[in-house]
């Protein structure tokens, strides 16, 4: 019997245990989305114990080691040293922390202000649901990068200005997301039935409507957290982004590219990780989206 007949009601756990079920489905059915998730678990455990992957810590961290510039790639030093002779190995896996997390972060943010939004949107509907999308078309008529760069342009480079950036130009689309398939849900029969009950709206919209209203959302952050990498990557290539002597991959690329392709190494290994990653989650979320 189903939810809509009876008037039953999922659990508030039902949707994070179903996603869960589809993750496991996927990997078993599809060995792309197998390969994927391995590769996303490798680079985050790599971010995460980098002081401990690499001798020169401190060179990841930024520390220069000028009599060692410019060193190819060697049983020494792995995938080569940069133009301040620091470990590309030890600089790729703090790196690694920083784009990756801007990944993550952006995309939870971007969750935070769209999905409350396009649940109080497609709820209540009426001016409070014409306000939001206004609004969200505002932000829409620019292009997401274009946007992205005027706005850390304006707050400076910083990584935590690059992550505010890049989340701004990314709530829009859970907005709306969130929104579709709240007013497909709102006068369904559990919804109605927990309005007699005299269950409370925000209470419904937490507990009944976003839960069930998942299964899209998470399919399509694990594509946007590729997809935010690479504008991070892009962001710091520009300048926009992280620091010196922080390390980020679009930060190592960009300076790479000046000595490409007498020290091709430079800039091609930060280059093949931002590659490697943004592919994996786009793979890994096609995947989803094909488990449905």
């Amino acid at each position: 019997m189903s939810a809509t007949t009876s008037g039953w009601s999922p659990p508030a756990g039902f949707a994070e245990g179903a996603e869960s079920g589809k993750l496991i489905r996927a990997l078993r059915r599809d060995p792309i989305a197998l390969a994927s998730f391995a590769a996303i678990v490798i680079l985050c455990l790599a971010a995460v114990l980098a002081p401990y992957l690499t001798p020169r810590a401190a060179e990841g961290r930024g520390d220069p080691n000028p009599p060692e510039k410019f060193m190819p790639p060697s049983t020494e030093h792995t995938l080569g040293t940069d133009h301040l002779g620091r470990d590309l190995y030890a600089r790729m896996l703090f790196g690694g922390r920083t784009s990756l997390a801007m990944g993550f972060i952006v995309v939870a943010v971007a969750l935070l202000i769209g999905m409350p939004l396009g649940a109080v949107a497609g709820y209540f509907g009426g001016w409070i649901d014409e306000t939001v999308m206004r609004v969200t078309d505002v932000f829409l008529a620019f292009p997401p990068l274009l946007l992205a760069i005027a706005i850390a342009a304006a707050l400076g480079p910083s990584f935590t200005n690059a992550s505010i950036a890049i989340a701004l130009t990314w709530w829009p689309w859970y907005t709306r997301l969130v929104r579709a398939q709240v007013v497909s849900l709102r006068e369904r029969p559990f919804v109605e039935a927990a309005r007699v009950m005299g269950v409370g709206d925000f209470t419904i919209i937490a507990r009944h409507l976003l839960p069930n209203a998942l299964t899209p959302v998470v399919v399509q952050a694990t594509l946007d957290i590729g997809s935010a990498i690479l504008t991070g990557a892009a962001l710091s290539f520009l300048g926009l982004g992280v620091r010196p002597p922080a390390a980020d991959w679009g930060q190592m690329v960009s300076a790479g590219r000046v000595y490409f392709p007498e020290r091709w190494w430079y800039a091609t290994f930060p280059g093949l990780a931002i590659f490697l990653a943004t592919l994996a989650f786009n793979l890994l979320g096609d995947s989803l989206r094909e488990t449905g």
